[in-house]
């Protein structure tokens, strides 16, 4: 059977059985063998009884069955893959325990005066809780817990604090340690560290781009967040900027101090000398005195200038935002450290929340267990829907799928952003009724290779990608693409995240009314990644 056909039925079934309920990896899987039997032994569909007389079935351990076993192999024992239910503990931890509340709270302090200050709270406290785990599903749950009914009761507009909390929420999968990434880079076999790099300004431009607009509707619609009634207790503006630039002169004396010690014992443990020229970062004798002179002028500050009683308030009304700064700092700083790889970097982000909830006195086996527990489901169907999506990926491509498709679409004799433009129309039609596993796995790698065929010079508006930054560009732009499809009617799974712990008397429409402002932001930072190729290459 020719590709064109066997491409023709592979969508309308998948269309069908995804409408019948079918999970999506099982579906797959199921459309992996029509494929293969379609292409290389079509007898089986019209006579089952010959089977072991053609390519497919006739020499068991061999042909197109044998490489797409090996293929799936190859996939499910990367090392890097046990990131993903690393940071997915992580996330279960951070969400049962007290953490995200008592960051929400020191936030909430230095804004409670702000016009729409709520919604900037819940907007930066997901872009921390994103650089903390890159979950989406618990930070939509966790934010509709905490900040939807705060934002309710204070009277803002229902629609942005769905907006907020639901477009605010999927940003885990713009900012590393994003999982969308970490798959991404798995399938495509791209660098992932180049990936969380890259995807450091377009994700931090988009979190500006819903602050900005925040702060923009708030101001133009006061109605829609009112300011809450004045307490007597708050400190005023002026006296409040104070506390906090004495609490942040106290977290950079400790982060400064911590630097210094670790530059020290690298010195004189022999670390840089045994690192073959390659010394770690803001770790050797020449950052020391830089380092110990940052921690004297931010002690300075904290004696002399603002004071004791003064930093002693602020680190009150701050320390909430400690055990967040800590864990990023252990994640992040642990991969551009050049301390540890991806996959050590969630384990030891995962041990620092399960250390700091103990601390806390939150540690509990009931903690750790029921986190264990949302690991194991949440990791199990994304295992599951990897099985069955990478074997039709791989069934597609072993019978052709990927040159047709490619040869389909360059045929046209579109221009290359034509091209491109089809592909991120087909993209955000496929996230409004697929999840981003299937999608990563179903259509990038037939995508891809089409990009890296394309002009380079051809791709984007403004500035030229380097030939090595293409398949790193495109990683990002899809990221950006699954961000408007946690939203996206009818199965924008944000909607159903919030829906499970919003009020009885917001409903899913009221949703999915609230998500419209989000998208326009999201569909126009996906056009600056369009228009601007080479932002991804900032910091590369």
């Amino acid at each position: 059977m020719d590709i064109g056909t066997i491409s023709l039925i592979l969508m309308l079934a998948l269309i069908v059985l995804l409408a019948i309920g079918m999970p999506l990896g099982l579906a797959s899987a199921s459309l992996a063998v029509l494929v293969l039997v379609m292409k290389f032994e079509p007898a089986l569909l019209t006579n089952p009884f010959s089977f072991g007389d053609g390519i497919l079935t006739g020499r068991p351990g061999t042909g197109p069955l044998y490489i797409l076993a090996q293929k799936i192999y190859g996939l499910l024992t990367d090392y890097v893959l046990i990131s993903v239910p690393l940071f997915i503990f992580m996330a279960s931890l951070l969400e049962r325990s007290g953490i995200a509340k008592d960051m929400y709270s020191s936030l909430n302090v230095w804004l409670s005066r702000t016009r729409g200050g709520i919604a900037i709270v819940t907007s930066i406290m997901a872009v921390i809780m994103a650089a903390m785990s890159g979950i989406i599903g618990g930070e939509v749950v966790l934010l509709g817990l905490i900040a939807l009914p705060q934002m309710l009761r204070l009277g803002y507009s229902q629609n942005l604090a769905i907006g907020v909390i639901c477009a605010s929420g999927s940003l885990g999968t713009m900012i590393p340690p994003s999982i969308v990434l970490i798959i991404y880079g798995l399938i495509t076999e791209t660098s992932i560290k180049a990936l969380f790099t890259a995807s450091f300004i377009p994700g931090f431009m988009l979190a500006s781009m819903i602050i900005t607009y925040i702060i923009v509707r708030t101001q133009l619609h006061p109605e829609d967040a009112p300011l809450p009634e004045e307490d007597p207790n708050d400190p005023p503006r002026a006296e409040k900027r104070l506390l906090f630039m004495a609490f942040m002169s106290i977290v950079v004396a400790g982060f400064s101090t911590f630097l210094f010690l670790r530059a020290a014992f690298f010195e004189l443990s022999g670390s840089n000398a045994a690192s073959d020229g390659d010394p770690a970062r803001l770790g050797t004798a020449a950052h020391m005195p830089w380092l110990a002179g940052i921690t004297i002028v931010a002690l300075l500050l904290i004696y002399f200038v603002f004071g004791k009683e003064r930093a002693k308030i602020g680190w009150d009304m701050g320390k909430g935002l400690v055990a967040p700064m800590v864990v990023i700092g252990v994640v992040m700083g642990s991969i551009y450290g050049g301390i540890t790889g991806i996959t050590e970097a969630a384990g030891m982000g995962a041990a620092a929340v399960l250390i700091i909830a103990i601390l806390r006195g939150e540690g509990s086996f009931a903690l750790v267990w029921e986190s264990l527990m949302r690991t194991l489901r949440s990791t199990g169907t994304i295992i599951w829907v990897t099985i069955g999506a990478a074997s039709l990926a791989g069934a597609y491509t072993i019978a052709g799928g990927p040159q047709y498709v490619a040869d389909l679409i360059v045929g046209k004799d579109l221009p290359t952003m034509g091209v491109i433009l089809t592909m991120m129309l087909i993209l955000l039609f496929m996230g409004a009724f697929m999840d981003w596993v299937g999608i990563v796995l179903l259509i990038i790698p037939v995508f891809l290779p089409i990009v890296l065929r394309l002009p380079i010079e051809e791709i984007g508006f403004i500035g030229q990608l380097e030939p090595q930054h293409v398949a790193i560009w495109f990683g990002v732009v899809f990221c950006m693409n699954m961000q408007v499809s946690f939203l996206s009617p009818p199965f924008g799974p944000a909607a159903f995240y919030l829906k499970s712990v919003a009020p009885p008397h917001i409903s899913l429409t009221d949703i999915f009314r609230g998500f419209l402002p989000f998208i326009g932001i999201q569909i126009l930072a996906l056009s600056v990644l369009l228009i601007w190729p080479n932002i991804i290459s900032l910091l590369l």
